[in-house]
């Protein structure tokens, strides 16, 4: 307040002198130029008169940037309201593609896409969109549009453009496009990741197999996954191999050739010998199955490999029986190992033996196999009542959801 006052006292003092020197000293101010111009006033009143047109200018200009501004508020086509109509289509496209309505997630992204300088991820969205819809043509023309304007971003253009090929069930153009990308970027992660996939899709094990030592390399799998996907791999390819024919080729001679191209490593691994054998069995080879079983049995015991044991005849049923009870010495508690020795017993016409080995099993686990076989084995035997008890359990536990279903009432007659 004090301030306010002394800066007021001293505006009076300034103004008073000046009124004092006005009124004493009015100068002399002459401006001419020959035929033009002749100005003549005095000092104080040119003073004030140029006080007054610089005002002037200053409160145009103002009045113009009022105007300027209002105009670009109301003026639609301002590039401050084109900027929020970008802004808006952007906001609406990604909540229209995130909740599924395609159409409009197109329209907007593609209006966003074509206004922004960094468009990628727009014209993806949009080319998702239309996708969606069944448009492939225009979402392959959405995704060269981004080609065009983005080159930089030809990876990421085509790892999508082979993901909406997959989308509408194009595998083979997919195929075509990610072979392409591998050969432009052969250690990109996603490209053999995708590839993988596809192969694997496509049930092309042999080209899953050939990729292996590539997703090893760059490491694009953890370990186990990686090891898992080997295993499968080579056990479907051993199946593949099993169903050719080439040029009059058996199918236990190119099952055998495929099993030769494992390491010596993975012929020991218990899952690949279970396919391995599986094959040799539907070939009808039970006797080199029986014998490629009991040696991997030897290395390492499973009962997967034990329950197969037991479907299999081999050249000699009461030695591969001697086999299997050598067994049940360290794994008395086994049930697929009590399963396989009732198959075994059933195979030597060992009834009574079969019977106890099967009765074994089932209180170890209730298996519907062991049922099936008990349920056969006391049919003939002549105890039906009990066969058909163990034939319905055997049923159920095939698949219990048969029991939850309700089943017809019986008719009245």
């Amino acid at each position: 307040m004090k301030r306010f006052y002394v800066i007021l006292v001293l505006t009076i003092a300034i103004a008073l002198a000046l009124a004092v020197g006005i009124s004493k000293h009015t100068g002399y101010v002459l401006i001419t130029y020959p035929h033009v111009l002749n100005y003549e006033s005095s000092l104080w009143a040119t003073v004030v008169a140029v006080f007054a047109i610089g005002l002037a200018i200053y409160l145009i200009r103002v009045l113009f940037g009022l105007v300027s501004a209002s105009s670009g508020v109301v003026n639609p086509w301002s590039r401050r309201n084109r900027s929020r109509r970008v802004q808006i289509a952007i906001e609406q496209g990604q909540m229209d593609l995130a909740e599924g309505r395609w159409a409009s997630a197109e329209r907007h992204l593609r209006r966003a896409a074509e206004a922004e300088r960094q468009p990628l991820l727009y014209y993806l969205g949009a080319a998702r969109a239309a996708n969606e819809l069944g448009r492939y043509e225009e979402s392959d023309g959405l995704l060269e549009r981004a080609l065009e304007r983005q080159p930089e971003a030809e990876l990421a253009i085509a790892l999508s453009h082979a993901q909406l090929q997959l989308d509408r069930g194009d595998t083979d153009g997919a195929l075509t496009t990610l072979q392409a990308m591998h050969e432009r970027h052969p250690h990109n992660a996603q490209v053999l990741r995708q590839l993988q996939r596809l192969h694997q899709q496509r049930g092309d094990w042999s080209s899953v197999i050939r990729l292996l030592p590539e997703l090893r390399k760059d490491r694009v799998l953890p370990a186990a996954e990686l090891a898992e996907l080997e295993r499968r791999a080579w056990g479907e390819n051993l199946s593949l191999a099993a169903q050719r024919d080439e040029q009059g080729e058996a199918g236990q001679q190119s099952l055998e050739r495929a099993w030769q191209q494992l390491t010596s490593a993975q012929r020991q691994e218990p899952q690949l010998v279970l396919a391995y054998a599986e094959q040799l069995r539907q070939l009808g080879a039970d006797a080199d199955a029986e014998e490629a079983l009991r040696g991997a049995i030897k290395r390492s015991y499973d009962s997967h490999l034990i329950r197969l044991y037991g479907l299999l005849r081999g050249s000699d049923p009461g030695r591969q029986l001697k086999f299997a009870e050598g067994w049940l010495k360290d794994h008395p508690g086994d049930a697929s190992l009590l399963l396989t020795l009732g198959r075994l017993c059933l195979q030597n016409s060992l009834w009574g033996k079969a019977r106890d080995y099967l009765e074994s099993s089932l209180q170890v686990e209730r298996n519907p196999e062991a049922c099936a076989e008990l349920a056969r084995l006391l049919a003939q035997l002549g105890d039906a009542e009990r066969s058909n008890q163990l034939f319905q359990e055997g049923l159920g536990l095939l698949d219990s959801r048969l029991l939850a279903s309700p089943l017809p009432v019986p008719a009245r007659v």
